[in-house]
């Protein structure tokens, strides 16, 4: 009998993959999807790749890996308290920024400028094509070839694509379901139209859970504002700062930081075990099915935890993302993407040979693959070998 709960994606119940392969005799399909992600050239990449601070910057700040794997330890953690299963949640975080280009949310703000008019750029869209089609690895396919399940997290990890009756959901201005997306689901339907699994869901709030404690973290050690800054501004950093001092009277103030951030975490994980609980008892789902057809997700945070939340990821734009010390190095950053892009569309012999593409479309695109995949370093070696330089970024 299996341990996981009913309402869990059951490895040996998959809708398989595009294309068929015999079953591991000794991992189940989800623990080979984390497998093939972890051993992917994209995931490597991540380790130089911008989570808020560009790498130059210190060796203590988060980049796109250690978030990858912050977010996979607390997709783990919900997964398991709720019995569903935990390797699928943690190949869903490891994979969830692979299609982050260099310099984070700045060469992605570059790359949807330049691509407006040739399909558009979406991470979550270019993720799915690093799994699909980017990675060439094997014999029989490209991509990774991974399951049904995996691939439908991955692309619902901001919920369904398309309503009920198949319009686009999307965010005033945007563009609607990127293409990227559509073709693939003609081949393999990943039924957009419906909420993802419970560990899909698991690992899209372990997201949120991570970066705003962990980004946190980074700002605190940056300087950019002190924690008695938030906590006057943020009750719920306030209440675990209050927490930390009744237990420990006279803290040093780094390991006051530590304690605050590590209580956040807890305490953000367990909101959404007690708000899941509740939502999972009112719906009683019996399948897996039974959640992606539900009216709303079943993984959340309650509404209070959700406000208190809000105010403090309006905290870090203005103080964090917003600051003058990060936007100066993301200003340089976003250009060093679009120059990137306008110098290689301009002369696309300057790709190497086997990204080139025909067609104004297919070069813009695979351009746009490959910088998507550049860590930040590389973006800044190919514009010194393109341009004969590179701004400092500091």
């Amino acid at each position: 009998m299996s341990r996981l709960a009913p309402f869990a994606c059951h490895a040996e119940e998959s809708r398989g993959r595009l294309h068929a392969e015999p079953d591991s005799p000794t991992r189940t399909a989800f623990q080979r999807d984390r497998d093939r992600i972890v051993h992917s050239t994209a995931f490597r990449r991540l380790t130089h790749k911008t989570q808020v601070f560009v790498y130059h910057e210190g060796d203590h700040y988060r980049t796109r890996l250690t978030h990858s794997l912050e977010v996979s330890q607390v997709a783990r953690s919900l997964a398991r308290s709720l019995a569903v299963d935990e390797d699928l949640a943690e190949a869903l975080a490891l994979a969830h920024d692979l299609g982050h280009p260099p310099f984070g949310h700045a060469g992605e703000r570059a790359l949807a400028r330049a691509m407006a008019h040739h399909g558009g750029f979406d991470h979550n869209a270019q993720s799915l094509a690093v799994v699909t089609r980017l990675e060439r690895r094997y014999a029989e396919f490209d991509g990774l070839n991974l399951a049904w399940e995996t691939l439908e997290g991955l692309v619902k990890h901001n919920g369904p694509l398309l309503d009920g009756a198949g319009r686009p959901i999307c965010a005033p201005g945007a563009g609607g379901v990127p293409e990227e997306v559509l073709a693939y689901c003609r081949r393999h339907d990943l039924r957009l139209a419906e909420h993802a699994g419970v560990e899909a869901q698991c690992a899209a709030i372990a997201d949120d859970i991570a970066y705003c404690s962990h980004d946190l973290d980074d700002g605190l050690r940056a300087g950019l504002f002190s924690l008695d800054e938030i906590a006057a501004d943020v009750a719920l950093v306030a209440r675990q700062m209050a927490r930390v001092h009744e237990r420990h009277q006279g803290i040093a103030p780094a390991r006051l930081k530590h304690e605050v951030v590590r209580h956040l975490i807890t305490a953000l994980i367990e909101d959404v075990l007690a708000e899941s609980g509740r939502r999972l008892a009112a719906l009683a789902p019996g399948s897996a099915d039974a959640v992606r057809r539900a009216s709303a997700p079943v993984i959340a945070f309650s509404p209070r935890c959700r406000d208190e939340l809000d105010s403090l990821r309006a905290f870090l734009f203005a103080r964090m993302y917003r600051h003058e010390r990060v936007m100066g190095v993301m200003r340089d950053a976003e250009a060093v993407v679009a120059r990137l892009f306008a110098g290689l569309l301009d002369d696309p012999l300057g790709l190497p040979e086997e990204w080139l593409a025909t067609g104004e479309a297919g070069t813009a695109r695979a351009i746009a693959d490959y910088i998507a995949g550049m860590t930040d370093r590389y973006a800044l070696v190919e514009h010194r070998r393109l341009f004969d330089g590179a701004p400092e970024l500091r």
